[in-house]
């Protein structure tokens, strides 16, 4: 692994990248071989390296044998940026293992073509000008990708350095609320938090349209997968032309995908990629996405998860095409399994699990697995009536024992289950299993585009031998990464027993990374759906997502829809004492940060009177240079409000605690602190503010990858939860509601809690001000 790592090294590979990809076997061997196939052992330039890495991460598993030709045009800078690699990827994607013809490839990638500074420059200004008032409507505070996406559409190889510099030249950097002061005639006031650079990252080809790798539905007739057996000549998958022209009839050549998931848990973040996946190849392209239930299960499924789903959805963003159930089709899928009987493909089994196993790993046939074909579809059908006992009887696909892939091990059809299905009733006491259903019921559905995680990649010999084996349509299948993110757990397993056991409460906890969870959160979709659509939909497995990196895009999101108000999680009494008891002085503060003055709704009226209260950690006994906090002697400014003094402090009768705080108010603001605290003030004299319990997420794990630890609940973090029941807020939050977001400022942004009542406010932090995410990115 030390050669390899040293071999990255030379191709410019930065060392992080070099380090997570050793620990990807796989995405290691590809990029080796990457290398010895461009003939740059010995080292090459940075840009190129990089292209390498996505030509080993990304490049169309159907396309192999065009490998070495695009890299030959890469070596030699005859294609030479991101986007022409993203072409190349999508042209021979189409093209497969067929014939390549070099001048429409180079035509399509963009080789040759020069695009010279003004051209850019010229272009981009009138892209900017058709967009010109959208941009002042928005502040400036436009979606960059937007304007990157029109310059790559009427300039496709436009040098995207330039473009970013253009944009850079063009849009001023926003601010928003924070914790750095502001600067207004050298007097620090306002505290923002300076966006993040991210935005003028360069998107990629992907980011600006990730679904260009899918093929089209009426070139499914070409060869992407081969199938290879033991015994018998490969199988090279494909439709007749005859069958894909009755698919395309009945489908009048529109995509049609499918969103499967199991109803037997709730959705989690990764489901969320494959809807953006699933759903959003449909919608890009005009067609649709069935919601399908794999219902094969009938023990494990319920009402209430197949109704979260169904919600989940329309939260997300997706409207189906149409809400089907596998066990919708369980007569179909019962005669076809007749058939394959019957073609000699699929024979009654009677071993144990145990035993099945066993022979499994031996690769040794099933006893029975020659047995005639009239006496297994006997047999079939006394399983089908109940006349044999649960785990007396399988149905078994003859697929070949002696394969290098290990689904192709005769992998079980059908089980005996004498158990009621919550959707099909008593009708049945067989059920079909997951690898015999899907692909047949893609198939009956005229899905065009079945896709799926990387772990199923080894199932899709199996997906199109059975397809095959019956003679049907079979849709185009591609798989992509799964989504792994960093301090917390995803496998079904693992958050069935955090939630049975109690280590949080429910699935819909607000440290958990189910949907439901982050929704309770204050997390929004669409920060979810830009999260997804960021990461990308790439075949690169086994990488861990940083959470700060979904941070990052709930930020994004939230400063711009959060309103701002004042909250004091752990009060500290300050008394004002040249303040009457009596007065209490009317203020108005900022809903948000560009509030114009001449708009009444951008602000929020706060009372000012002689008993205010400060945060706790705002106050020291003793100064420092760098500390912007209240101490004795020391002036500090209440935001929207006046400078205070710190005049004398009340200390109990021990002499450690501080119990309360007097101070001066300057009312005619000639003080100038440098530092500003938020705070809360009595609305009336003697008068408590509005109380309100705040609820503190954090990382629910210690570790980045809990998963892989042997005592991964020993993991779990004990400050992932803090409850502060009696904090301070600002009046106005009295008529908060349910699921209402906000920017506590100086604090992070909060929502308000189901568990709410008018009695009782309660506010979940969604996410910090912080954002470490976007300071990498500098």
């Amino acid at each position: 692994m030390v050669e390899a790592f040293d071999l990255f090294l030379k191709i410019g590979i930065d060392i992080r990248t070099a380090e997570n990809t050793i620990a990807n076997s796989k995405v290691t061997s590809n990029l080796i071989a990457v290398i010895n196939e461009a003939a740059v052992t010995n080292g090459c330039e940075r840009s190129t390296g990089n292209l390498l890495y996505t030509v080993a991460t990304k490049f169309p598993a159907n396309a192999l044998v065009h490998r070495p030709k695009l890299l030959e045009y890469i070596v030699s800078s005859k294609i030479k940026t991101p986007a022409q690699v993203e072409a190349a990827f999508v042209f021979l994607t189409v093209t497969g293992s067929e014939d390549l013809d070099i001048s429409r490839f180079e035509e399509a990638c963009g080789v040759g073509v020069e695009v010279s500074e003004e051209d850019i420059e010229r272009t981009f200004n009138e892209v900017f000008e058709e967009k010109k008032s959208a941009i002042k409507e928005q502040s400036y505070r436009t979606n960059v990708g937007d304007l990157f996406a029109h310059m790559r559409k009427k300039l496709p190889w436009a040098d995207p350095k330039i473009v970013k510099k253009l944009i850079e030249s063009k849009l001023e950097k926003p601010t928003a609320d924070s914790e750095k002061p502001l600067k207004k005639k050298k007097d620090k006031i306002v505290k923002v938090e300076v966006k993040s650079t991210t935005e003028e990252l360069i998107p990629s080809e992907e980011e600006l349209n990730p679904y260009l790798i899918f093929p089209a539905p009426g070139e499914n007739y070409k060869v992407h997968t081969e199938v290879f057996f033991s015994d018998r000549p490969v199988l090279r998958a494909c439709n007749s032309k005859a069958i894909l022209e009755k698919h395309l009839k009945i489908t009048g050549g529109k995509v049609l995908t499918r969103f499967p998931p199991e109803p037997n848990g709730y959705l989690h973040i990764g489901h969320a990629k494959a809807m953006f996946v699933d759903f959003g190849l449909a919608k890009e392209r005009g067609g649709g996405c069935y919601l399908r239930y794999d219902d094969t299960n009938p023990e494990a499924e319920k009402k209430e998860y197949i109704d979260h789903i169904e919600e989940i959805v329309d939260w997300m963003g997706w409207k189906p095409f149409k809400i089907t159930y596998t066990s919708d089709y369980f007569q179909e899928l019962y005669d076809l399994a007749v058939e394959l009987i019957r073609r000699g493909c699929a024979y009654v089994d009677h071993q144990t699990g145990d035993e099945i196993k066993e022979y499994r790993e031996k690769k040794m046939n099933s006893p029975w697995r020659d047995r005639p074909i009239s006496e297994s579809l006997k047999l079939f059908y006394d399983m089908k009536r109940g006349m044999i006992d649960e785990g007396k009887a399988t149905l078994r696909m003859k697929q070949d024992m002696q394969s290098d892939n290990f689904n192709m091990f005769d992998l079980i059809a059908y089980r005996i289950k004498f158990t009621s299905h919550p959707h099909a009733g008593d009708k049945w006491c067989i059920y079909p299993s997951y690898d015999y259903a899907h692909c047949i019921v893609d198939s009956l559905e005229n899905i065009t585009h079945s896709l799926c995680t990387l772990e199923f990649e080894t199932r899709r010999a199996s997906y199109y031998w059975l397809l095959d084996a019956l003679g049907l349509y079979q849709p185009y299948v591609w798989e992509y990464s799964r989504l792994n993110i960093t301090n917390t757990v995803m496998s079904k397993r693992k958050l069935n027993r955090l939630v049975t056991e109690n280590y949080v409460d429910g699935w819909d906890d607000p440290r958990l990374m189910t949907l439901a969870g982050l929704r309770r959160r204050g997390v929004t979709s669409t920060a979810i759906n830009a999260f997804v659509r960021g990461i990308g939909i790439t075949r690169s497995d086994g990488s861990l997502i940083r959470l700060e990196r979904l941070e990052y895009h709930v930020r994004e999101e939230l400063n711009k829809t959060a309103s701002r108000a004042m909250v004091v999680l752990n009060p500290l009494k300050v008394v004002i004492t040249n303040l009457e008891p009596s007065s209490v002085i009317e203020l108005d503060a900022k809903k948000w940060p560009d509030a114009p003055a001449d708009d009444a709704s951008s602000y929020y009226k706060v009372p000012f009177s002689n008993v205010v209260y400060i945060e706790q950690s705002d106050f020291r006994m003793k100064d420092s240079k760098d500390y912007y906090g209240l101490a004795p002697g020391k002036a500090v400014l209440l935001r929207y409000a006046f400078p205070i003094k710190c005049t004398e402090v009340v200390l109990s009768d021990d002499k450690k605690a501080v119990i309360e705080i007097h101070a001066e108010y300057d009312p005619d603001k000639k003080t100038k602190p440098k530092g500003v605290l938020h705070w809360v003030a009595e609305p009336s004299p003697g008068v408590d503010p509005l109380k309100v319990e705040v609820r503190l997420f954090d990382k629910l794990f210690i570790s980045e990858n809990p998963g892989e630890l042997d005592n991964w609940l020993d993991d779990l973090n004990p400050e992932s939860k803090v409850v502060i029941p009696c904090s301070y807020a600002v009046p106005p939050l009295r008529h908060a509601k349910a699921d209402d977001k906000f920017q506590f400022e100086r604090l992070g942004y909060f929502m308000v809690d189901k568990d709410s009542t008018p009695e009782k406010l309660i506010f979940n932090r969604t996410v910090t001000l912080r954002d470490s995410y976007a300071k990498t990115l500098k």
